[in-house]
Protein backbone atom coordinates (compact mmCIF):
# COMPACT_ATOMS: atom_id res chain seq x y z
CA UNK A 1 0.00 0.00 0.00
CA UNK A 2 0.64 3.74 -0.41
CA UNK A 3 1.97 4.92 2.56
CA UNK A 4 1.56 8.95 2.26
CA UNK A 5 -0.23 11.34 1.28
CA UNK A 6 0.86 13.83 -0.67
CA UNK A 7 -1.60 16.28 -2.26
CA UNK A 8 -2.58 18.42 0.69
CA UNK A 9 -4.83 20.75 -1.24
CA UNK A 10 -8.83 20.04 -1.59
CA UNK A 11 -8.33 16.94 1.23
CA UNK A 12 -10.77 14.28 1.13
CA UNK A 13 -11.94 12.13 3.50
CA UNK A 14 -14.59 9.13 3.71
CA UNK A 15 -16.24 8.44 6.80
CA UNK A 16 -16.81 5.13 7.81
CA UNK A 17 -18.96 3.62 11.11
CA UNK A 18 -18.74 0.09 11.30
CA UNK A 19 -19.89 -2.83 14.17
CA UNK A 20 -18.68 -6.05 12.89
CA UNK A 21 -17.49 -5.56 9.62
CA UNK A 22 -14.51 -7.56 9.93
CA UNK A 23 -15.65 -9.52 6.99
CA UNK A 24 -15.96 -6.55 4.62
CA UNK A 25 -13.73 -3.52 5.63
CA UNK A 26 -10.45 -4.79 4.21
CA UNK A 27 -11.25 -5.25 0.85
CA UNK A 28 -13.67 -1.65 1.10
CA UNK A 29 -10.57 0.25 1.69
CA UNK A 30 -8.41 -1.14 -0.63
CA UNK A 31 -10.92 -0.74 -3.42
CA UNK A 32 -11.40 3.00 -1.82
CA UNK A 33 -7.98 3.66 -2.28
CA UNK A 34 -7.37 2.07 -5.63
CA UNK A 35 -10.22 4.68 -6.88
CA UNK A 36 -9.22 7.96 -5.01
CA UNK A 37 -5.65 7.39 -4.05
CA UNK A 38 -5.41 10.67 -2.28
CA UNK A 39 -8.08 10.49 0.20
CA UNK A 40 -8.08 9.31 3.53
CA UNK A 41 -10.04 7.12 5.19
CA UNK A 42 -11.51 7.56 8.79
CA UNK A 43 -13.18 4.25 10.38
CA UNK A 44 -15.27 4.86 13.56
CA UNK A 45 -15.79 1.52 15.32
CA UNK A 46 -17.90 0.98 17.94
CA UNK A 47 -15.87 -1.77 19.66
CA UNK A 48 -16.86 -4.76 17.20
CA UNK A 49 -16.49 -8.18 19.06
CA UNK A 50 -15.50 -9.15 15.79
CA UNK A 51 -12.57 -7.54 15.91
CA UNK A 52 -13.44 -5.30 13.25
CA UNK A 53 -11.42 -2.06 14.72
CA UNK A 54 -7.76 -4.42 14.79
CA UNK A 55 -7.56 -5.05 11.37
CA UNK A 56 -7.76 -1.46 10.75
CA UNK A 57 -5.41 -0.50 12.95
CA UNK A 58 -2.96 -2.83 11.29
CA UNK A 59 -3.47 -1.44 7.99
CA UNK A 60 -3.31 2.10 9.21
CA UNK A 61 0.16 1.37 10.85
CA UNK A 62 1.56 0.85 6.95
CA UNK A 63 -0.63 3.28 5.48
CA UNK A 64 -1.27 6.99 7.10
CA UNK A 65 -4.30 7.79 4.97
CA UNK A 66 -6.11 5.55 7.05
CA UNK A 67 -7.35 6.70 10.45
CA UNK A 68 -9.10 4.56 13.21
CA UNK A 69 -11.40 5.68 16.22
CA UNK A 70 -12.55 3.00 18.42
CA UNK A 71 -15.40 3.86 20.36
CA UNK A 72 -16.25 2.05 23.84
CA UNK A 73 -19.18 0.70 22.95
CA UNK A 74 -21.98 0.56 20.39
CA UNK A 75 -23.31 3.94 20.07
CA UNK A 76 -25.34 4.48 16.78
CA UNK A 77 -24.50 5.92 13.34
CA UNK A 78 -25.70 9.52 13.83
CA UNK A 79 -23.12 9.77 17.07
CA UNK A 80 -20.36 8.47 14.51
CA UNK A 81 -20.83 10.98 11.51
CA UNK A 82 -20.90 13.58 14.22
CA UNK A 83 -17.42 12.83 15.46
CA UNK A 84 -16.66 12.08 11.86
CA UNK A 85 -17.59 15.77 10.84
CA UNK A 86 -15.89 17.02 13.75
CA UNK A 87 -13.09 15.44 12.94
CA UNK A 88 -13.56 16.36 9.17
CA UNK A 89 -13.44 20.08 10.21
CA UNK A 90 -10.64 19.76 12.41
CA UNK A 91 -7.89 18.38 10.41
CA UNK A 92 -9.46 20.60 7.64
CA UNK A 93 -10.80 18.32 5.16
CA UNK A 94 -12.74 20.23 1.97
CA UNK A 95 -14.71 17.14 0.69
CA UNK A 96 -16.60 14.65 3.43
CA UNK A 97 -18.09 11.58 2.40
CA UNK A 98 -20.31 9.29 4.17
CA UNK A 99 -19.74 5.36 3.10
CA UNK A 100 -21.53 2.16 5.03
CA UNK A 101 -18.83 -0.45 5.51
CA UNK A 102 -20.83 -3.50 3.61
CA UNK A 103 -20.31 -2.77 -0.15
CA UNK A 104 -23.44 -1.58 -0.54
CA UNK A 105 -21.96 1.61 -1.90
CA UNK A 106 -19.77 1.00 -4.74
CA UNK A 107 -16.76 2.95 -3.78
CA UNK A 108 -15.94 3.69 -8.20
CA UNK A 109 -19.40 6.54 -7.14
CA UNK A 110 -16.20 8.28 -5.54
CA UNK A 111 -14.99 9.22 -8.45
CA UNK A 112 -18.24 11.31 -9.72
CA UNK A 113 -18.78 12.80 -6.26
CA UNK A 114 -15.91 14.47 -6.19
CA UNK A 115 -16.69 15.56 -10.36
CA UNK A 116 -19.65 17.16 -9.40
CA UNK A 117 -18.78 18.75 -5.93
CA UNK A 118 -17.36 21.84 -7.16
CA UNK A 119 -20.37 22.82 -8.91
CA UNK A 120 -22.91 21.97 -5.88
CA UNK A 121 -22.40 21.90 -2.41
CA UNK A 122 -23.81 18.18 -1.10
CA UNK A 123 -23.93 15.60 -4.00
CA UNK A 124 -25.92 11.99 -2.61
CA UNK A 125 -25.92 9.34 -4.50
CA UNK A 126 -29.69 8.31 -5.31
CA UNK A 127 -31.92 5.47 -5.70
CA UNK A 128 -34.55 6.83 -6.83
CA UNK A 129 -33.45 9.01 -9.73
CA UNK A 130 -33.80 8.09 -13.05
CA UNK A 131 -30.46 5.20 -13.49
CA UNK A 132 -30.61 4.26 -9.89
CA UNK A 133 -31.67 0.77 -8.33
CA UNK A 134 -31.12 -1.13 -6.10
CA UNK A 135 -30.01 -5.25 -6.13
CA UNK A 136 -31.26 -8.28 -3.61
CA UNK A 137 -33.90 -6.33 -2.14
CA UNK A 138 -37.34 -7.97 -1.60
CA UNK A 139 -40.25 -6.02 -2.92
CA UNK A 140 -41.80 -5.39 0.63
CA UNK A 141 -38.24 -3.27 1.82
CA UNK A 142 -38.51 -1.65 -1.58
CA UNK A 143 -41.98 -0.33 -1.28
CA UNK A 144 -40.82 0.24 2.59
CA UNK A 145 -37.79 2.46 1.54
CA UNK A 146 -39.70 3.89 -1.41
CA UNK A 147 -42.75 5.28 0.77
CA UNK A 148 -40.95 6.24 3.65
CA UNK A 149 -39.46 8.69 1.32
CA UNK A 150 -42.26 9.58 -0.67
CA UNK A 151 -43.05 10.73 3.36
CA UNK A 152 -40.66 12.69 3.89
CA UNK A 153 -40.78 14.56 0.50
CA UNK A 154 -44.70 15.41 1.69
CA UNK A 155 -43.95 16.15 5.23
CA UNK A 156 -41.59 18.19 4.81
CA UNK A 157 -41.31 19.77 1.32
CA UNK A 158 -37.86 18.67 1.09
CA UNK A 159 -37.23 18.37 -2.98
CA UNK A 160 -34.96 15.21 -2.56
CA UNK A 161 -36.13 11.77 -3.41
CA UNK A 162 -33.62 9.40 -1.62
CA UNK A 163 -34.02 11.39 2.11
CA UNK A 164 -32.68 8.29 3.35
CA UNK A 165 -29.80 7.95 1.39
CA UNK A 166 -26.20 7.13 3.38
CA UNK A 167 -23.78 7.82 0.43
CA UNK A 168 -22.88 11.40 -0.05
CA UNK A 169 -20.59 13.89 -0.11
CA UNK A 170 -20.43 17.63 1.50
CA UNK A 171 -18.48 20.56 1.17
CA UNK A 172 -17.00 21.48 4.19
CA UNK A 173 -19.09 24.67 4.06
CA UNK A 174 -22.33 22.53 4.32
CA UNK A 175 -21.14 20.37 7.95
CA UNK A 176 -19.80 24.30 9.14
CA UNK A 177 -23.51 25.85 8.25
CA UNK A 178 -24.84 23.06 10.66
CA UNK A 179 -25.03 23.09 14.18
CA UNK A 180 -23.57 19.70 15.41
CA UNK A 181 -25.03 19.91 18.92
CA UNK A 182 -28.18 19.91 17.87
CA UNK A 183 -28.52 16.97 15.15
CA UNK A 184 -29.66 14.34 17.70
CA UNK A 185 -31.04 11.91 15.53
CA UNK A 186 -29.58 8.29 14.74
CA UNK A 187 -29.86 6.03 11.57
CA UNK A 188 -32.17 6.63 9.00
CA UNK A 189 -33.66 10.08 10.56
CA UNK A 190 -29.64 10.91 10.98
CA UNK A 191 -29.72 11.31 7.05
CA UNK A 192 -32.93 13.41 6.46
CA UNK A 193 -32.05 15.68 9.68
CA UNK A 194 -28.98 16.14 7.67
CA UNK A 195 -30.35 16.51 4.18
CA UNK A 196 -33.65 18.56 5.64
CA UNK A 197 -30.78 20.70 7.54
CA UNK A 198 -28.35 21.12 4.22
CA UNK A 199 -31.21 22.16 2.20
CA UNK A 200 -32.79 24.73 4.53
CA UNK A 201 -29.53 26.30 4.78
CA UNK A 202 -30.14 27.08 0.72
CA UNK A 203 -26.53 25.16 -0.81
CA UNK A 204 -26.83 23.66 -3.81
CA UNK A 205 -27.78 19.81 -3.97
CA UNK A 206 -27.75 17.21 -6.55
CA UNK A 207 -28.69 13.72 -6.37
CA UNK A 208 -26.39 11.41 -8.61
CA UNK A 209 -27.74 7.62 -9.97
CA UNK A 210 -25.98 4.68 -7.74
CA UNK A 211 -26.54 0.96 -8.02
CA UNK A 212 -27.49 0.07 -3.89
CA UNK A 213 -26.41 -3.51 -3.61
CA UNK A 214 -27.70 -5.43 -0.47
CA UNK A 215 -24.79 -7.02 2.14
CA UNK A 216 -23.24 -10.24 1.48
CA UNK A 217 -21.29 -10.34 4.13
CA UNK A 218 -22.42 -9.70 8.16
CA UNK A 219 -25.89 -8.57 9.41
CA UNK A 220 -28.22 -5.67 9.03
CA UNK A 221 -27.92 -2.69 11.68
CA UNK A 222 -31.49 -1.95 11.60
CA UNK A 223 -33.99 -2.24 13.98
CA UNK A 224 -37.37 -0.96 15.07
CA UNK A 225 -36.12 1.65 17.02
CA UNK A 226 -34.29 3.59 13.91
CA UNK A 227 -37.09 3.23 12.22
CA UNK A 228 -39.47 4.59 14.40
CA UNK A 229 -37.07 7.54 14.39
CA UNK A 230 -37.61 7.82 11.18
CA UNK A 231 -40.90 8.14 11.35
CA UNK A 232 -40.99 11.10 13.57
CA UNK A 233 -37.90 12.73 12.43
CA UNK A 234 -40.27 15.04 9.38
CA UNK A 235 -42.68 16.12 11.71
CA UNK A 236 -39.71 17.19 14.27
CA UNK A 237 -37.89 19.41 11.83
CA UNK A 238 -41.22 20.42 9.87
CA UNK A 239 -42.74 22.11 13.57
CA UNK A 240 -39.15 22.93 14.74
CA UNK A 241 -39.24 26.79 13.63
CA UNK A 242 -43.06 26.53 15.16
CA UNK A 243 -41.43 25.68 18.60
CA UNK A 244 -39.05 27.91 18.19
CA UNK A 245 -41.02 30.89 17.47
CA UNK A 246 -43.70 30.12 20.53
CA UNK A 247 -40.86 29.85 22.66
CA UNK A 248 -38.57 32.95 21.64
CA UNK A 249 -42.19 35.66 20.77
CA UNK A 250 -44.36 33.85 22.85
CA UNK A 251 -43.36 32.02 25.98
CA UNK A 252 -40.39 34.55 26.53
CA UNK A 253 -43.02 37.67 25.72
Amino acid sequence: MQTKTKNKKNRKLVIIPTYNERQNIEELIEEILIVVPDINILVIDDNSPDGTADIVRDLADDDERIKLVKRRKKLGLGTAYRLGFEYALHHNYEYIIEMDADFSHDPVILEKFLGHVDEYDLVIGSRYVKGGRMVNWPIARWLLSFGANMYVRLITGMPINDATAGFKCFRRRVIKSIDLTNVMSDGYAFQIEMHYKAWRNHWKLKEIPITFVDRSNGQSKLDKKVIWEAIWMPWKLKLAPVYEYWRDEVYMG
